[in-house]
């Protein structure tokens, strides 16, 4: 909600009168209101001045002033022809204490979650679109699947089925003494050590569903203004974005059944591995009843796991308007039973069965091949899916991986949960046995499941491909560097003396800037070789029924050897890839470059609404997008005026997606600037449903204004490449960076190359300014000459980035 002004305001009047003469126009009052992009900045950093005041907000996201302009309002006069400055901060949504670098571990879910937004832009009304979306959605179940299966292969399996059921292994772990058989302990029985260590994995669940509600509570709760976005008459349906729409920035209700479904979800996985246990030494040791009492449990457990997938199937977003409606009976009661079924297990699990004993890994170990095959299944149907969806596309011209990029990416998600969940068995494992290598002839204990161990032994394979592509897209930026460097000095004025190092660091930077573009070539030839060395993976496991060193004991020494080193090597690094993922999230959020590298990713993740997975980090647009439709909406409706939106980077995103839910009064009064924009470069390509050629011709079709500043040296930003009729561009560039080749009277010392960042330092961002607040005019601002509409199509001509 938006908090008082700091000082009373009267609702404007169009004329103030005086004493002693004729009633005089009051002047007009503009307001620029600025939003930052990816790392976050201060608001002082942001307008200038060290003394700024809060206007509305709070200390998670608030708009500030300068001190001087807090009543800007009361005095008119004193901004004629030049706009109040107003800075929106929502770095807080992203970032915090280090904490939440704990939040890089849900990066499989985040992924998944990005793969729901990746479909192709085909009609709306496309069956297909229905496909796509339920398959990303069992998909992402599937990792929930795989994250509670990882906890029990820890807890159950490693823990309290191998180690405490084996003298030698447990001997030395005090901890660990009152499980051991050998103290003949109330605790010693396989059941009722199962049935203890599975609150590992159910405290695991239960800290993702608290987490998610509690910042279901913080982000999802920012409601809608009251009043319906607008889309005018002759904006043709096909250049409608979703993102437009009453409901896209309220998913409050959706979250929610989610996360009963993944939480139950999880919790019937720990259930089946306890009843699939308890199945094995109920068969082994003739315990009828018991039997008995295990099918009619497992029964249960695949009921609630048949509704679960129901609720999942059903949950599909609702964007037309907010969703408010009540939860239905059973899905409010779904985690409750689930929990119900668990308890009961946990009984049946734990109750006495003389002579039962703990051997060799635990019975459903298989399991996580079948998880991995339908996967790989979902990964498939959503490729044939995207590509049905993409031969129906409005416009494919530019879109990543030609539509292939959702399927790509929920690849690469169930890769990396496999990655995460592999890397801690693995290393816990290699904790338990001492100096001893787990599933080897003379270790303690079993070790993991046999396809963690096949999964190991690929990552240096795939590690080398990723490798190969670095290599060459470096081999790329000389390539491109070289080219561009003849070009460098003619940028400039020829009277500036050139400088062969300085050439080269300029046409460095623009050729490493040009990388992002060939992101799509990184993700495709990683998801492909992903694909094939999973399957050869999970095929081995299958055919050998051993770890890839003991498979090949009869191979030749070069190829048991090559065996041996991978399987090792790849252990090693499935454990350090989380380590590492948990250390970049720390220094990610204390060290202010690697914030700004990561956030690049981090930002663009969480920016969509979660639509897929509910453990997936919060979506901060969902708070964001509210906060500035409800602020342009409210002040120039109190105080008639107009309002230049100026957003930088990931910034200019969130400004799209607000000016799209303003009403068309509103939206009138409203003119957009953006610069080092990823609009096009980043979301047009990648995300083409919602921010495709069509949906960016039909903002600038809905709004009186916009300009796109952006530079050749941006890794981020770049052009929108739309054109209107007339010849005007939005683009304004590309400008040139550094503002001076060599030493002049305006810049005596060699001006920095400003990249990404410090737009306003260049004298064409006050010039694009001042000419947006112009035609914004005194009055409101009519319909635009037919010459100066935009084109429904794509501009591919000097606009465009170029390659080099």
């Amino acid at each position: 909600m938006e908090t008082a002004d700091p000082t009373p305001h009267a609702r404007s009047t169009d004329r103030d009168t005086t004493a002693d003469g004729p009633p005089r126009k009051a002047p007009q009052l503009s307001l620029e209101l600025l939003v930052h992009g990816v790392g976050g900045t201060t608001a002082q950093e942001m307008l200038g001045d060290p003394r700024v005041q809060l206007i509305t907000g709070d200390d998670t996201a608030a708009c500030y002033r300068r001190t001087d302009d807090a009543d800007a309002e009361q005095r008119p006069d004193d901004y004629r022809g030049e706009p109040v400055r107003e800075a929106y901060c929502w770095s807080n949504l992203t970032s915090g204490n280090g904490a939440r670098a704990l939040w890089l571990i849900l990066v499989p879910f985040m992924v998944a979650n990005l793969a729901h937004w990746m479909r192709p832009a085909a009609p709306s009304e496309h069956p297909a679109q229905r496909i796509y979306d339920l398959l990303v959605r069992i998909l992402a179940l599937t990792l929930t699947v795989l994250l509670a299966a990882a906890a029990c292969e820890v807890a159950l399996d490693l823990t309290a089925w191998q180690c405490a059921g084996t003298t030698v292994c447990a001997a030395g772990k005090s901890w660990m003494g009152f499980l051991s058989p050998d103290n003949s302990g109330w605790w010693s029985a396989p059941g009722r050590r199962l049935a203890l260590a599975s609150m590992v994995p159910l405290l695991v669940i239960g800290f993702l569903w608290g987490l998610s509600r509690r910042t279901w509570s913080a982000y999802e709760s920012a409601s809608p203004p009251p009043r319906l976005p607008g889309t005018s008459r002759d904006t043709p349906v096909a250049e409608r974005t979703a993102l437009s729409r009453e409901g896209f920035w309220y998913g409050r209700r959706l979250v929610a059944r989610l996360r009963a479904a993944h939480a139950a979800a999880g919790v019937l996985t720990v259930a089946a591995v306890l009843l699939a246990a308890a199945a094995k030494a109920d068969g082994d040791g003739g315990h009828p009843v018991l039997a008995v009492t295990g099918r009619a449990l497992t029964a249960l457990v695949i009921v609630l796991a048949a509704a679960t997938l129901i609720v999942v199937w059903r949950t599909a977003r609702s964007e037309d308007a907010p969703d408010v409606s009540s939860d239905h009976l059973v899905v409010r009661a779904l985690p409750f039973a689930s929990l119900a079924v668990l308890a009961l297990t946990l009984v049946h699990t734990g109750w006495a069965r003389p002579g039962a004993r703990s051997r060799g890994p635990l019975p459903g170990a298989d399991a996580f091949g079948g998880v991995a095959v339908f996967q790989g299944v979902l990964v498939l149907a959503l490729a044939v899916t995207a590509w049905v969806l993409q031969r129906a596309a409005r416009d494919d011209a530019r879109t990543a991986l030609r539509g292939m990029g959702g399927p790509a990416v929920a690849l690469l998600a169930c890769a990396v949960g496999g990655v995460l969940s592999g890397g801690v068995a693995q290393r816990f494992a290699d904790w338990l046995d001492g100096g001893a290598t787990p599933g080897q002839a003379h270790a303690p204990i079993p070790g993991p499941p046999v396809l963690l161990s096949w999964q190991a032994s690929v990552i240096p394979a795939l590690l080398v491909v990723v490798a190969a592509v670095v290599v060459l897209a470096a081999v790329r930026v000389v390539i491109v560097r070289n080219r561009v460097t003849k070009d460098v000095p003619g940028l400039y004025d020829p009277r500036e003396q050139p400088d062969a190092g300085r050439t080269k660091r300029i046409a460095a930077t623009i050729a490493g800037a040009g990388l992002t573009d060939s992101a799509p070539v990184l993700i495709a030839a990683t998801s492909a070789v992903t694909l094939v060395l999973g399957a050869g993976a999970v095929i081995g496991a299958w055919l050998t029924g051993r770890a890839p060193g003991r498979a090949t004991e009869g191979a030749p020494p070069v190829v048991h050897a090559a065996a041996e080193t991978a399987e090792s090597l790849g252990s090693w690094l499935m454990g350090a890839g989380v380590i590492l993922l948990i250390t970049m999230g720390r220094r990610a959020y204390r060290d202010h470059s690697a914030r700004r590298t990561i956030g690049i990713l981090w930002d663009v993740g969480t920016f969509w609404p979660r639509a897929a997975h509910p453990f997936a980090p919060p979506c901060y647009a969902e708070r964001a997008v509210p906060d500035l439709t409800w602020r342009m909406a409210t002040w120039t409706e109190r105080f008639d005026g107009r309002l230049v939106l100026s957003g930088h980077s990931q910034g200019s995103v969130l400004a799209a997606a607000a000016v799209w839910q303003l009403d068309l009064v509103t939206r009138s009064r409203v003119a957009l600037l953006t610069y080092g924009s990823p609009l096009e470069r980043l979301y047009g390509r990648w995300f083409p449903a919602f921010f495709g050629p069509p949906a960016l011709t039909g903002l600038h079709r809905e709004m009186d204004d916009w300009r796109n500043l952006w530079r050749f040296t941006d890794p981020i930003g770049g052009p929108i490449r739309l054109t209107c009729e007339g010849g005007r561009r939005i683009d304004q560039g590309p400008l040139r960076d550094p503002l001076s080749f060599g030493r002049t009277l305006q810049n005596p010392l060699p001006a920095q190359i400003l990249g990404h960042g410090d737009y306003q330092a260049d004298p064409v961002f006050g010039t694009v300014r001042a000419e947006l607040i112009a035609r914004l005019g005194p009055d409101l601002p009519g319909q635009r000459p037919a010459d100066e509409r935009p084109k429904g199509r794509q501009d591919q001509g000097s606009s465009g980035r170029s390659s080099g």
